[in-house]
């Protein structure tokens, strides 16, 4: 999965954010929370959610082409069903259905079991991955409100547990389709990064 992390390296992660924070003076933390004006509040309150649910109709309205063709071919080269369902936190740590164009098969080995998942994932999957294109149904979830354009991507609901408070502030804001992670490296950047970048937008 392109967003699976183990335990271990994000204790890592929250081992390392923990040595940022208090390497930081009170006036400049990591997260920008601390440092909004009210203009953002206002921003936030009252244009923020409008303007994402009418950049994502849109979306979907342009892309409708694109997202009929990624499904048939979904469809034909994968199987179905063609939209991979997976529950993820949003804000408040409320657990949301993320939706993603499916990009592994589902073979079974001859006990009825699905085989490894770097055998299930095609070439096919590797493309739609490699340029997000998995990704657009997430365009449902912003109508939604269960996400935004720009925030911290959503994580497993398995590594809630693991969050120190200063990282459980990445859930005061609904989590994005894209972040600062994205534009700053995607996965050329450490999960250590990653997780800072996404802190980042709260």
């Amino acid at each position: 999965m392109q967003e699976k992390i183990n335990k271990e390296v994000l204790e890592t992660v929250i081992l390392s954010e923990e040595t940022v924070i208090l390497s930081e003076s009170e006036g400049s933390s990591n997260c920008l929370t601390t440092q909004q004006t009210s203009s953002d509040g206002i921003y936030r309150r009252y244009f923020k959610r409008p303007m994402d649910f009418i950049l994502a109709l849109i979306a979907i309205i342009v892309l409708s082409p694109v997202l009929l063709i990624i499904a048939i071919l979904v469809r034909i080269k994968l199987g179905s069903p063609v939209i991979f369902k997976q529950q993820r936190p949003g804000l408040n740590e409320k657990i949301f259905t993320l939706y993603k164009f499916r990009t592994m098969t589902d073979e079974k080995d001859e006990k009825g079991e699905l085989l490894p998942d770097e055998i299930r994932l095609t070439s096919f999957g590797k493309t739609l991955r490699s340029t997000s294109l998995d990704e657009l149904p997430e365009l449902f979830n912003i109508l939604k409100g269960d996400m935004s354009v720009i925030g911290p991507r959503p994580l497993l609901v398995q590594y809630l547990p693991l969050y120190n408070e200063h990282q459980k502030r990445r859930h005061e804001v609904r989590p994005g389709l894209s972040g600062l992670a994205q534009i700053n490296g995607r996965n050329a950047i450490t999960w250590e990064e990653k997780f800072n970048l996404g802190c980042r937008v709260c």
